[in-house]
């Protein structure tokens, strides 16, 4: 079975070489067992985000030149070979024993299409990170009720993997998406596809830069009503995001 990393890259180059260390690291930890390639989507940088990446040997890079995650995760795809296609960000670091899991995960799991588990925001202060666990535990007691219901199901944008040929079932991303509420729209459609499993056994570490630019609760009203609306609706309430990294020279 191959896995196959997809790595949103936009003007990132302060935070794409831990996640690509980290990659490296789980691969050296498993002494190179699993069959594994690694897409960096440079997304209409304007900073040396390319260059970092490939100073690593055996990552790809492609260019979109249409800013927008949701446009880099398809143009990723594309260029993808693996069964599983691995979607985390350019500011996640995996924590150890990552790759195992999800190998486990589905090789058990046939009917397994996708396997996802919550971000940490490691950067942030004590407080915050305690509510975003609280959140975290909403989000999955949510996950268990629209999974009864059959309507939907929980997956963490930067932190879910999708197996093929499922995923391209289903339709594939929806480009017309240009940041909040992809992950719902990821989990209604794939849910139809076959068994989505939300774990704690697979965090990630992820950078809280958009909670301390935006503020913890605003986002947390944010991701709320677009889950919601997404899994009444079909498409997102907010229909914009603002570009919280650090902007070339700074």
């Amino acid at each position: 079975m191959k896995l196959s990393f997809v790595i949103p890259a936009h003007n990132e180059e302060f935070t794409l070489g831990a996640c690509l260390d980290s990659i490296m690291r789980e691969l050296a930890a498993a002494d190179h067992r699993y069959d594994v390639e690694v897409i960096v989507v440079n997304n209409a940088s304007g900073d040396r985000t390319k260059a970092v990446a490939l100073r690593y040997p055996g990552v790809r890079v492609v260019d979109e030149q249409h800013k927008g995650i949701v446009k880099a995760r398809a143009r990723g795809f594309a260029e993808t070979t693996g069964e599983l296609v691995a979607n985390i960000d350019a500011d996640t670091v995996l924590p150890r024993g990552w790759l195992t899991t999800v190998f486990s995960e589905f090789e058990r799991r046939p009917d397994l299409v996708c396997l996802s588990g919550p971000l940490v925001y490691h950067d942030l202060p004590l407080s915050v990170q305690l509510i975003a666990k609280l959140f975290n535990v909403g989000a999955f007691l949510m996950h268990l009720l629209v999974r009864f219901l059959h309507i939907g199901a929980q997956v963490q944008g930067g932190n879910f993997i999708l197996r093929r040929d499922a995923w391209i079932r289903a339709g594939g991303f929806d480009t017309s998406i240009d940041f909040y509420g992809e992950d719902t729209d990821v989990a209604r459609r794939i849910s139809k596809q076959g068994t989505v499993k939300f774990t704690f056994r697979l965090p990630i570490y992820s950078s809280g830069r958009r909670l301390a630019h935006e503020g913890v609760l605003a986002i947390g009203w944010r991701y709320t009503i677009n889950y919601f609306w997404v899994l009444l609706f079909g498409k997102p309430h907010t229909t914009a995001s603002r570009d919280v990294r650090r902007s070339p020279g700074t």
